[in-house]
């Protein structure tokens, strides 16, 4: 299994980029941590040079003068930094996680923002990556500083008891050195295929928990019950989990054989080497103090080693964990803003699309194909068509979402390409069929229609009293600031039934319109199926409501309910992605086109009620 591979210099790109997080999130807890890293580094050699000159002290071998109880002060206050360092390390450590994840989320969400529309977010490529950014963006910075401190530890402790042996015994050392390269090599190839593993496990790993959670989850629930799909989707579940334990059991067994190679390797050098030292020591060349440093010494530079390798496979797993987030922060704005953008002005005349085509990408087919339509002001225009008609992607045209491959949109004769899609949004309104239940109270809910509304709660009920919700919401256990969801409560909250409530997909929908009512006064108000989720008395009264909204003001209707849009003051009826219709319902009917078929086939559904009419 051969891992992915970063290019020097995007490496070092990546390097750069995380360790600059950590310094601008951090800088006095990284300088804390290095001092650290450092007394950590030298701490086990000052343990072992400090013993070996009491025993010398103590068997006569060493230098006359020298007190004993100094250094036995001095290594009892090194054992004792050994044994507070790694706690304060851990300490600092998590502080300077804290802050480096702080950083690294804000920088991340306002990456996102940047993408004005949805061209990124819509594209599951980029969505893959947005979302490994996201679970493992701040694992990158904190991961790669903590183990290159880590590293300088290793260095540290690695070059000072390479010097022990080497003064004692130049053979013994470069023996031991020479033992530590097929380590280092080996090592390296293992942390290079632990690296591939990750990325090769996260295919399983998305599909383990898309199995799970549709045997979890709310969503599938009713389905996975009646049709009996609990076993079908558990065994589909176990399949992937045991395709990732058998990528596991494979690297394991590979990391087993090596490491025991290595480690009869590791144990024939040190073997070695006590026969040498104690032979020499027996013959008087060493004293007891050089015996015991070197016994310290060996396994001290096979542990260091073996500390330094795998802090270098940790780093490189660090560098590949940010690559997806050093992706998406770097990502251009997915559409192109004016550096000195028109102002928006209030729409007189009305919005124009000229020879408008549009595809999602070179790969999909044409969704649009050359349409010529105006949406006059003051006036409501009704969209009709079958789906996949391309009623949806204009709506996303007209708020700027995407820009058309050909032909233009004008707001009053001005090409929207020319204002900033901020601003151009503010003079919208829209109620979209896919609209966000959101977690927050009733009174939020509606707010975030405009969040100027959050301090004005007579507008907030205002708007839920045209869409007709005002009476549900204040009959709720705390009438408009109940939470409108139950996720969020644990302990004694969990059985509390006042504690939050979750509506019906209908109450859900007038909330929806609520928000469409709170920015009613806005130049184009949209209403893409404003009424899917309701009953016919419902559907009838919210219609009655969105009539007197709409008067007067210019509105885009979209619906597949015909008759919810006869009384528009021009019905346009898309087809292929062209305009194949235009003009007032009656007019439409008496030319007899696919208008007038779908809507008489429509009425027929509800006057044949019985055998005999049909």
């Amino acid at each position: 299994m051969t891992g992915p591979r970063l290019t020097p210099r995007r490496a070092a790109r990546h390097a750069r980029a995380a360790l600059g997080l950590t310094w601008r999130a951090a800088p006095g807890g990284t300088v804390v941590d290095l001092l650290l890293a450092i007394l950590a580094g030298v701490t086990p050699v000052l343990v072992a040079a400090l013993t070996k000159l009491v025993l010398d002290v103590l068997t006569g071998a060493g230098r006359a003068g020298v007190s004993l109880v100094l250094l036995g002060v001095g290594l009892a206050l090194v054992a004792a930094a050994g044994v507070v360092l790694p706690h304060l390390r851990t300490y600092v450590e998590k502080e300077r996680i804290r802050a480096v994840s702080r950083l690294v989320r804000r920088r991340l969400h306002d990456a996102v923002l940047r993408l004005v529309g949805l061209v990124r977010l819509e594209d599951p490529a980029f969505q893959d990556r947005l979302q490994a950014a996201q679970q493992t963006g701040h694992l990158g910075p904190t991961q790669l500083t903590g183990n290159a401190f880590g590293a300088v530890q290793s260095v540290l402790a690695l070059g000072g008891f390479l010097g022990v042996l080497l003064a004692l015994s130049p053979v013994v050392g470069l023996l031991v050195l020479v033992a530590a390269l097929p380590t280092l090599w080996l090592q390296l190839r293992l942390n290079r295929a632990r690296a591939a593993m990750v990325l090769h496990l996260e295919h399983f790993q998305r599909r383990d928990l898309f199995f799970a959670q549709l045997l979890v989850g709310v969503p599938a629930a009713k389905e996975v019950r009646l049709f009996g799909l609990g076993r079908f989707f558990g065994d589909r579940m176990l399949d992937e989990l045991r395709g990732m334990h058998g990528v596991e059991q494979r690297l394991d067994r590979r990391e087993l054989r090596a490491q025991g190679l290595l480690g009869l390797l590791g144990a024939a050098v040190a073997g070695a080497g006590v026969v040498y030292t104690v032979t020499a020591a027996a013959a008087g060349r060493l004293t007891a103090g050089d015996v015991v440093i070197y016994l310290a010494a060996v396994p001290g530079v096979q542990g260091a080693l073996g500390s330094l390798v795998g802090q270098l496979g940790a780093i490189h797993r660090a560098l590949l964990l940010f690559d997806h987030y050093d992706e998406v922060v770097r990502a251009e704005p997915d559409l192109p803003v004016p550096a000195a953008a028109r102002p928006v002005p209030p729409l007189r005349h009305g919005i124009e699309l000229r020879d408008v085509w549009f595809r999602y990408s070179p790969r999909h087919p044409w969704v649009l194909r050359g349409v010529d339509l105006f949406l006059p002001a003051g006036a409501t225009t009704a969209l009709v068509g079958l789906n996949g008609a391309g009623k949806s992607t204009l709506v996303k045209l007209l708020c700027r979402f995407y820009d058309p491959e050909r032909g233009t949109i004008r707001w009053d004769g001005v090409d929207v390409r020319e204002f900033d899609p901020a601003a151009l949004r503010e003079r919208l309104g829209a109620v979209f069929q896919d609209f966000m239940p959101y977690d927050l109270t009733a009174a939020e809910n509606i707010a975030v229609g405009d969040l100027a509304a959050r301090d004005e709660p007579d507008r907030v009920r205002a708007a839920a009293r045209q869409a007709g919700v005002d009476e549900t919401l204040t009959g709720l256990p705390r009438g408009y600031d109940t939470l409108l969801t139950r996720i969020f409560f644990d302990g004694p909250d969990r059985d509390d039934a006042q504690a939050g409530v979750v509506l019906s997909g209908g109450q859900w929908q007038r909330v929806a319109l609520a928000r469409g009512f709170l920015r009613a006064d806005r130049d184009l108000l949209i209403l893409d199926e404003p009424s899917s989720g309701l009953d016919a008395e419902a559907e009838h009264d919210l219609h009655t409501r969105l009539r007197e909204l709409r008067r007067g003001r210019t509105s885009l209707l979209i619906s597949h309910r015909l008759n919810a849009v006869r009384d528009a003051d021009r019905i346009v009826a898309l087809a292929d992605g062209r305009v194949a219709e235009c003009g007032p319902h009656d007019e439409l009917l008496a030319a007899g086109g696919g208008y007038a078929r779908l809507f008489t086939l429509q009425a027929r559904g509800y006057r044949e009620d019985s055998p005999t009419a049909v």
